[in-house]
């Protein structure tokens, strides 16, 4: 890591002021990234243009080759979104896709049907967020097109399911995480034989947002409370318009494929059936391998807690693959449709891709910049103690935003969060790290240049500001509550009594927006 002057100061925040700001007014989003990493190299070299060139240059060559070896973890994820693109425009050239919307047509017989059963399946697929955002969206958007719900509405049911699922599940990548996490803040504490399952699992009442956030999305399926621009993107599907086409088409759209009739809605469930069960598998057989090699016992937390996600995504989209060209070959879709399918598919993840490289470069500047680091210690004022959970829900919050990384804010501030309880009163500590949690995730919810946020616009094939904006409001709105919750929870020292005043707030936000919305 380069070290300057800059690093961990309020400086530090301007790359990520730069990138957001001029995304947001722009609607630019490879310009504006691009503008704030080099606004973050030129601080990196204290302002030396000759270094900050090839500072550059080094920073994006680290994204597929690192330490002398390749990045495995970027080209892997690459990967992934590129073979789920040619899975899914294959299920569309084979016909499977509007077989399932045909077969669906007859069960799912209006938007609100559709909209629950997409968060109903981001609810089940949780063991990753990555996957969760672009397999629920590949098999919801058929039937959201279908009923001319908005892939701004898409992306917000995806990506509100995704982070909020994978936060309280204790088997996900997130949940094993967590839990490792959390288990050496324990231990280094002198908790060493408190089971670190049953505090993560103690926590998840604490998790304001991440609750209130799925509840407000299922208020939002059920009443079709469209707030803010949101309204208009409904009102724009009504007519036919899923997106704003003035745009260009989105990541992850695949228009204009030819559509065979022999279709079968098989040739959708069975490679997403597959796909995920591979997945499933590598993520278990990659975490036991890791456990043997530390000369561990194996256990399916401990496997989910090591497993290797890139790796684990990559070789299960593979195998999906396989699966759904065997499928197409056996409807005898010509040779050239197929390659179309290809063609068409793998290209149609370009968008998000290239988003996804300019969104790991800014966050490498912003890592050297040490931006997060320097959030993390506004926490470290002479602030009342009481207020502790919601001023940590917010600088967790704003972290994430700055950051574009859930994990990493969790990384940061849980440390910092738990010795804060310790040198004041240790019992306020899960509720703490609870709030930590909570903000990290409201933080990644709003950010423009969060890989999460990044990934639901694709699978929803939305325009990724559009995403950003829609869902915007609604995140305030949970954020807004869970701040009040804290600020009680601190006072009274009582989780049930944030809990109740959440719930409370959460009713009459409800009330209020069945009013504004009529």
């Amino acid at each position: 890591m380069m070290i300057t002057s800059y690093a961990d100061s309020a400086l530090s925040l301007l790359p990520p002021v730069v990138a957001i700001v001029l995304a947001v007014v722009t609607r630019k989003v490879l310009l504006s990234l691009g503008l704030g990493i080099i606004a973050g190299v030129i601080l990196l070299t204290d302002f030396s243009f000759t270094g900050a060139a090839s500072h550059l240059v080094s920073t994006v060559t680290s994204l597929v080759w690192d330490d002398g070896a390749l990045n495995a973890w970027n080209l892997q994820i690459i990967g992934f979104l590129v073979v789920l693109g040619v899975i899914t425009a294959l299920i569309t050239v084979s016909g499977s896709a509007r077989a399932f919307a045909d077969w669906a047509h007859q069960r799912i017989r209006n938007k609100r049907d559709a909209k629950l059963m997409t968060m109903f399946l981001g609810c089940v697929v949780f063991i990753d967020d990555y996957f969760n955002s672009i397999v629920v969206g590949s098999i919801a958007r058929p039937i959201t097109d279908r009923y001319h719900i908005s892939r701004a509405k898409l992306a917000y049911l995806l990506d509100s399911t995704a982070a909020p699922v994978c936060v309280i599940s204790p088997v996900s990548s997130w949940g094993a995480y967590i839990i490792a996490l959390i288990g050496g803040i324990l231990t280094a504490h002198g908790f060493a034989d408190t089971g670190h399952l049953s505090v993560f699992l103690q926590m998840v009442p604490m998790n304001f947002y991440a609750i209130f956030a799925l509840l407000l999305l299922l208020c939002v399926a059920i009443f079709g409370l469209d707030i803010g621009p949101m309204r208009q993107h409904e009102r724009n599907a009504q007519k036919g318009e899923l997106f704003d086409e003035s745009k260009g088409l989105p990541p992850g759209a695949t228009a204009d494929l030819p559509e065979a009739d022999t279709g079968k809605i098989m040739g959708l469930f069975l490679p997403i059936f597959v796909l995920v069960a591979a997945t499933i598998y590598f993520m278990v057989s990659t975490g036991a391998d890791a456990l043997a090699g530390e000369g561990l016992p194996f256990s399916v937390l401990g496997a989910f807690e090591n497993t290797e996600v890139s790796e684990s995504l990559f070789y299960g989209s593979l195998v999906g693959l396989v699966v759904t060209i065997a499928l197409t070959m056996q409807q005898k879709i010509s040779t050239s449709m197929m390659f179309t399918g290809i063609k068409v598919g793998a290209k149609s993840m370009l968008p998000a891709i290239y988003i996804l490289l300019f969104a790991w470069t800014i966050a490498s500047v912003i890592g050297e910049l040490e931006t997060g680091k320097y959030m993390a210690s506004l926490a470290t004022g002479n602030i009342p103690f009481a207020l502790l959970p919601a001023v940590l829900f917010l600088l967790a919050g704003l972290t994430a935003f700055s950051t574009g990384t859930s994990w990493g804010t969790f990384g940061i501030m849980l440390p910092i969060a738990a010795d804060m309880a310790m040198g004041s009163d240790s019992t306020m500590m899960l509720p703490m790290l609870a709030a930590v949690l909570s903000g990290a995730v409201f933080g990644d919810h709003c950010s423009p240049i969060s890989d999460t946020t990044i990934l639901s616009s694709t699978g929803a094939s939305c325009h990724h500001l559009d995403h950003v904006m829609t869902q915007l409001p609604y995140a305030i709105i949970v954020a807004v509550i869970s701040i009040v919750g804290y600020t009680v929870l601190g006072f009274s020292g009582s989780v049930a009594m944030g809990f109740i005043t959440c719930s409370v707030l959460f009713v009459l936000a409800i009330l209020g927006l069945k009013i504004a919305t009529k």
